[in-house]
């Protein structure tokens, strides 16, 4: 193994055209700690927030290598329960954020957050997985707790969360409906029942939804609490819309009468959870939706791609 390794390494707010692989040192393992050799990973709307703006933040550690998830091999287990050579997927805990994340070709890990997987799929399908249907899977099962007998409205339905969440919902039992604000974007929405423009205003359109899985976030949230019936649960789970908060919310009277609200935090997984999902996987014969493969020599253009939006799918970057 060489002494050096290239990575992404971020000081300052950083547009996509302005990212390039720079060399550093290999990160020396430290007790609690596992070194990983990265075989791909998954891009996330959250790497373009810290890169663009959050880098400025007092609780950034910089400068650092960004990056919330990966999947590779174990190259040393110091003192954890892992083998060399093991498959895993590492996601979130502080990962690109606290310490140095994925955009690399090793990752120093601390063992908590690092999972063993048992999957045939590609290195590149396999990355596609950990945050993503981490984050879905908590979202439908954990908040929404959703049922067969379910029809789930996914607001935001044209980004990788929303892909995997009518994957996993469609091969649930449930029906289906699913949004995107662009017209040109609608027949990306196949795999749901129901593909549906979304003006802004849905509410009272769909008579029946006992679900909803917020990805767009507090921007049309206020409208999503007044699509399902009562009963019905909305997660707030994504931020796509560009709005983090609500000014004035008001539980009391934003709230309808009957309806319940909940959000799913990502920065929890456990190996019992990732096993689910693998097995899930598996057994449903799910391929996850990857929507460009990009070298890591090839960083900026994925940084490019991803910051337009116009990928359909997970963008996932393989290291040699």
């Amino acid at each position: 193994m060489t002494d050096m390794m290239k990575a992404v390494i971020i000081e300052v707010p950083t547009k996509a055209e302005d990212v390039i692989l720079s060399e550093c040192p290999v990160p020396e393992v430290i007790p609690g700690w596992v070194l990983v050799r990265i075989r791909a990973f998954g891009m996330n709307h959250s790497e373009q927030i810290l890169r663009l703006d959050e880098i400025r933040a007092d609780y950034i550690k910089k400068p650092i290598i960004p990056g919330i998830e990966c999947v590779g091999e174990i190259i040393d287990s110091s003192d954890s329960h892992f083998k060399r050579g093991q498959k895993v997927a590492a996601l979130m805990g502080g990962m690109g954020r606290s310490f140095n994340g994925s955009y690399a070709e090793y990752a120093l890990l601390p063992e908590n957050h690092v999972f063993a997987v048992s999957s045939q799929l590609s290195w590149e399908n396999l990355a596609a997985v950990p945050e993503t249907y981490f984050t879905v899977w908590g979202s439908l099962f954990e908040c929404l707790d959703l049922q067969p007998s379910d029809t789930l409205l996914v607001r935001g339905g044209t980004c990788a969360l929303g892909y995997a969440a009518i994957q996993l919902a469609k091969a649930l039992g449930c029906r289906v409906i699913a949004t995107t604000h662009r017209e040109n974007k609608l027949a990306l929405l196949e795999g749901a029942d129901e593909a549906v423009l979304d003006t802004g205003k849905l509410a009272g359109m769909f008579p029946g939804v006992t679900k909803a899985l917020e990805l767009v976030g507090p921007k049309t949230l206020y409208d999503t609490l007044r699509t399902v019936e009562k009963g019905g649960i909305v997660c707030n789970t994504g931020i796509l819309g560009g709005v983090y908060a609500l000014n004035g919310f008001d539980p009391i009277k934003d709230i309808p009468n009957g309806v319940y609200l909940t959000g799913f935090f990502s920065n929890y997984p456990t190996q019992e959870i990732m096993d689910a999902i693998f097995s899930f996987i598996e057994e449903h014969r799910l391929k996850p939706s990857v929507g460009a493969v990009f070298p890591l020599g090839d960083i900026r253009e994925a940084c490019i791609a991803s910051d337009g939006g116009k990928v359909n799918g997970k963008i996932v970057v393989t290291v040699a």
